[in-house]
């Protein structure tokens, strides 16, 4: 029974195989002859958009070709469907929105006047305050063609560095490339500290630093002296730091002491920048007599505002040694360039006469250089009713049949 069963057990594998190989490569061959087919029955399925979308083929679809029993309508294409259109919104309003404003035009700034070539120079010196006092004589001094305003400050010069800047050896030449008719110093507010010299050094406050700064302003002011020029040092103001204000007082009664003795002038700014109780201010009066605001969130350097009114207290000041400055306007008429003048009709041309300009502050235009009153006349001898009123308290007589005449008329 065994020896029979044996073979056919061995035909059953082979048959096995057989079927098997047979089904490997119908398997392989098939996706070449059904494509078309698989083509025609592809399907679709709506998105999260509802749109229809081609659906992914799997391993069981290309091995066995879907061979799942469809409707005939799954097969056919079913028409892509709408999507929902969304609810149409309210109509929204209109937003009113303001015209726009109207553009203004900037002014067109004024031409710089032209300067004169001989208008008169002012020379100004110093460290940062003496830049913003020369800004604010050049802002004062912008419409008058006689005065020209140079500025030769360094910001961070002093008396005390002269490592740093060295003013006695600036100076000489400075007045003589630019021929000032005013030199202008405004320094100090960078020397409060160590000096220097060639075999000491002192610190800031002791007696010693007194004696050898009040030597190097005097030295100073003295080459301006020396050339016959009209010296102006400007004080310090006021200060936010308590000692930075103490030490500007003492400072300031070194530059008034020296200046006295070299003949310049000091020109003492320290009540524009104080209030009523002698405190440091930030607002303040400008030139105008407005409120404004003077000085800088540091509480040292000055506002546009602040510069102004620091060069007005120089201004007045500097007019008196410059003298009359002549106008842009201004001819000096002589015999040669007289205007022409008129003719009346019926004149003939030798009639006119040119003659020359006569100033208006001529004593001799009226004819005569005595003062009004001059040719007084002599008083009458007889007084006037007023006199009479005044001095004695006398009414003189009314005249007959005025209303005040009181006398009794006597009839015959």
């Amino acid at each position: 029974m065994k020896s029979a069963r044996f073979p056919l057990g061995k035909r059953l594998k082979q048959a096995c195989a057989r079927a098997f190989l047979v089904s490997m490569a119908a398997i392989i061959a098939l996706p070449t002859h059904v494509a078309p087919v698989v083509a025609q029955e592809r399907r679709y399925y709506l998105d999260e958009d509802q749109y229809e979308r081609p659906k992914r083929r799997t391993l069981m679809d290309l091995f066995f070709n879907d061979r799942r029993r469809r409707d005939d309508s799954v097969i056919e294409m079913e028409p892509r469907r709408k999507r929902r259109a969304a609810p149409a919104a309210a109509p929204r309003r209109p937003v009113r929105t303001a015209p726009p404003a109207p553009v203004i035009a900037a002014e067109p700034k004024p031409e710089p006047v032209q300067k004169l070539e001989n208008a008169k120079k002012v020379l100004v010196v110093g460290d940062f305050m003496g830049g913003r006092l020369a800004g604010g004589l050049d802002a004062t001094f912008a419409e008058n063609p006689g005065v020209v305003v140079i500025d030769h400050t360094e910001v961070a010069s002093g008396l005390v560095r002269q490592d740093h800047y060295d003013w006695p050896q600036a100076l000489p030449d400075m007045i003589t490339n630019e021929k000032p008719a005013l030199v202008v110093v405004m320094i100090g507010a960078n020397d409060r500290q160590q000096i220097d010299t060639s075999s000491e050094r002192e610190k800031f406050r002791t007696e010693r630093w007194f004696e050898l700064y009040k030597q190097r302003v005097k030295e100073f002011g003295q080459i301006a002296r020396d050339r016959n020029l009209p010296l102006l040092w400007v004080g310090l103001p006021a200060f936010q730091s308590p000692s930075m204000m103490a030490d500007a007082v003492t400072l300031n009664s070194i530059y008034r002491s020296q200046m006295e003795e070299i003949g310049g002038e000091f020109v003492d700014i320290w009540d524009g920048f104080v209030d009523e109780d002698g405190k440091f201010m930030v607002t303040g009066s400008d030139v105008n007599g407005q409120q404004v605001r003077l000085r800088s969130a540091d509480g040292i350097n000055m506002t546009e505002a602040g510069r102004r009114k620091l060069a007005f207290y120089v201004e007045k000041v500097a007019r008196r040694y410059l003298g009359d400055v002549p106008a842009a306007d201004m001819v000096n008429l002589d015999g040669s360039n007289l205007p022409a003048l008129p003719v009346l009709p019926g004149t003939p041309n030798a009639a006119v006469v040119s003659t020359q300009p006569i100033a208006l502050s001529d004593p001799d235009l009226d004819g005569g250089k005595e003062l009004l009153g001059g040719n007084a006349p002599v008083k009458a001898s007889t007084q006037s009713p007023r006199d009479l009123l005044v001095t004695r308290g006398e009414l003189p007589e009314a005249p007959t049949g005025r209303v005040d005449d009181y006398r009794i008329k006597v009839t015959q």
